[in-house]
């Protein structure tokens, strides 16, 4: 039996205590978000960040790092 050590296979966004949430509106696409993600789990669609809540950790780089502060941490319940 070969275990699965990635995050890609393991889904790790289930302990997280907050998620980030984009405002659009004030989003200006510039992708930093997802280029600082340590998860990777931010992409880049039609110029707006995504999240993919599945392997968010919560940790709130995409938001202290967004230049517009676009992106903020809401409680996760």
């Amino acid at each position: 039996m070969t275990t699965k050590n990635n995050s890609l296979d393991n889904k790790t966004g289930a302990w997280r205590t907050y998620r980030p949430e984009t405002d659009n509106q004030k989003c200006i696409g510039c992708s930093l978000c997802a280029k600082l993600c340590p998860e990777a789990c931010i992409e880049m669609t039609g110029g707006k960040p995504v999240t993919d809540f599945d392997y968010c950790k919560g940790c709130g780089l995409c938001a202290k790092e967004c230049p517009v502060k676009a992106i903020k941490m809401v409680e996760d319940f």
